[in-house]
């Protein structure tokens, strides 16, 4: 068959790829597809004396319905309403042993505060839909 006339003189349509910039001073995080922000989330950073990392990073972890282990204690938590990770986890920084992302949590009113030990936290809905705009390897730019 052949191709319809005309059919080559479309323009190629391309997918344009995601990064993360995750402004701390704005408390927001923000999803660029290409040079266009697509979406902007509130978020919550590292408290005085646990700052998130600053830098450039990417995506290597995605974890839906974390269960989540105290890094003082050691007691583990599992996936549930009360789980300080909330609904999902995106990590993006490691020191080897450990691990900062953004995730959901049960604390609403810490969002848009500088509250966590470096995580970024999110409404649980708003990490839900990032979750599903990002994958392994997408940048993630953390500016001051």
């Amino acid at each position: 068959m052949a191709a319809p006339l005309g059919a080559d003189l479309l323009p190629e349509v391309v997918e344009q790829p995601v990064h993360l910039r995750l402004s701390l001073s704005d408390r927001r995080v923000y999803v660029h597809r290409g040079n266009a922000v697509e979406a902007s989330f509130p978020v919550a950073i590292g408290k005085p004396g646990w700052e998130t990392p600053t830098g450039e990073f990417e995506v290597f972890s995605q974890i839906s319905q974390p269960g989540w282990t105290n890094p003082f204690t050691n007691e583990v938590m599992p996936p549930g309403s009360e789980n300080p990770l909330g609904d999902r986890w995106i990590g993006f920084w490691s020191d080897g042993n450990n691990v900062i992302g953004f995730h959901g949590t049960p604390n609403r009113d810490s969002v848009g505060q500088a509250a966590s030990h470096g995580c970024v936290r999110m409404y649980n809905e708003d990490i839900r839909q990032l979750f599903g705009m990002v994958q392994l390897g997408t940048p993630v730019i953390v500016e001051p």
